[in-house]
């Protein structure tokens, strides 16, 4: 077996290389330009003094960060509303901020929710709203489409779908169809304006419109997909009343989709992505000798076939190849029963479930998600390798009793093997390393 720690450590590093290289200041300086006036976003160019109002709205996991960098860009000429979970100590002149909270809302991501439809209502076809959207954005901006579902019901219902081990794609189609602002309904409170959006994105490559339940975008998803969804998860019995309701009516609203008078003047350019921290992890290890094979077939797929997966697909590798590094992008879904009380989130979930098969084994499996926080705990997620068993037994630690109560935090902060960044201020989905030699 490699020496001690070694392979945790090297997961580790690769880990943190890759966050580093996804930081929003990096994409926006590739992708967002001003020169004497003239914004270049992607490939688009907008005059600003050509407009009568210019307005930004910013919103997620890395509100504040993505306004921070677009006003290095334009400076004070451009201003607008950031919804962030985490305020700043300073705020951006000329912004309004809400603290939405994530992962289920609160008062802040409603009242951010209107007066961000309340300024996109006032806008005119000679003004200009620049959207920038990030993972969070969900919860951190809210408001229900029907007004008899209260904020406790709301919270209720997010409770509910998050926790019912459905992938995110389709925990968003519900998202928007039960939501004002969601779902393409921020485009058509803006409508007539001309609209582009930055995103910085925590969803699959192919589902753009999942991001923060995309508010800005033609929505893919429809009614008949949210009754199947939660038909499929059995979502209905765990809803607060005023939502069962509106599914036992079948009375949700459509959202506007791809031929929608709201998507006219519309752009969107995705300047930042799990790709981008999938390539840099991939990068850092090559650069110390590791053959690297990225793999992101199992995204979205529940925890434990993820694992098994991604295990026996290094195995095969490694009677190949002595040093392999497999990069593993996306997410991964645990089914959380109700009234579970234990500490953790599907990174830490996922390293623990990989310590019992790794065991004894020269291997090291590091999960964690890019925006720093895993679940309900306080880090992005964890490593695990062929000595975590021992050293939890030694530490008077049961792993199985841990991954059964999913209180996988606890375990890895004792052994001192979480990943602990803080809010990173950018949020490009979770990374999985595993490393053999």
């Amino acid at each position: 077996m490699s020496g001690d720690g070694e392979l945790r450590a090297l997961a580790r590093e690769f880990f943190l290389h890759a966050l580093a290289e996804s930081a929003i200041d990096k994409a926006f300086g590739r992708h967002v330009q001003n020169e004497r006036g003239v914004l270049r976003i992607g490939d688009d160019l907008h005059d600003l003094k050509s407009y009568s109002r210019v307005l930004a709205v910013s919103l997620g996991k890395a509100g504040h960060r993505m306004a921070e960098c677009l006003a290095l860009q334009v400076g004070a000429t451009v201003q607008g509303i950031v919804a962030d979970p985490n305020p700043p100590a300073a705020q951006l002149p000329g912004y309004r901020y809400f603290a939405g909270s994530h992962p289920q809302p609160n008062a802040e991501s409603v009242r951010g929710a209107e007066a961000i439809l309340t300024s996109l209502s006032a806008l005119n076809p000679q003004s200009l709203v620049i959207f920038m959207i990030c993972g969070g954005g969900s919860s951190v901006v809210e408001k229900p489409a029907d007004p008899e579902i209260s904020l406790v019901d709301l919270v209720a219902t997010y409770r509910t779908l998050v926790n019912s081990g459905a992938p995110i794609a389709q925990i968003n189609a519900v998202r928007k169809h039960l939501s004002a602002t969601k779902g393409g309904r921020m485009a058509r409170a803006a409508q007539g304006a001309q609209q582009v959006s930055i995103l910085v994105s925590d969803v699959p490559e192919s589902a753009l419109d999942s991001l923060a339940s995309g508010p800005t975008m033609p929505d893919s998803s429809t009614i008949d997909d949210c009754y199947r969804i939660v038909r499929e998860y059995n979502m209905l019995p765990d809803f607060p009343a005023s939502v069962r309701e509106l599914f036992e009516r079948r009375a949700l609203e459509e959202t506007p989709k791809q031929n929608d008078p709201a998507f006219v003047r519309s752009r969107w350019w995705p300047v930042l992505s799990n790709a981008t921290a999938e390539k840099a992890a991939a990068m850092a290890a090559a650069q110390q000798g590791f053959a690297v094979e990225i793999d992101h077939s199992c995204d979205d797929w529940d925890y434990a076939r993820a694992a098994d997966y991604l295990l026996d697909r290094l195995r095969a590798l490694h009677r190949e190849i002595p040093r392999v590094c497999l990069i593993s992008g996306g997410e991964v879904t645990v089914k959380v029963p109700p009234g579970a009380k234990g500490i953790g989130g599907r990174n830490q979930h996922f390293a623990l479930y990989c310590a019992e098969k790794i065991a004894g084994q020269s291997m090291a499996v590091l999960s964690a998600g890019t925006d720093g926080i895993d679940g309900v705990s306080p880090v992005a997620g964890a490593v695990a390798d062929g000595t975590t068993l021992e050293r939890a037994r030694a530490a008077g630690l049961d792993a199985a009793h841990h991954l059964r109560n999913f209180d996988s935090f606890p375990f890895f902060e004792k052994l001192g093997d979480t990943i602990q960044t803080g809010p990173t201020g950018t949020n490009v989905r979770d990374l999985r390393v595993l490393l053999t030699s």
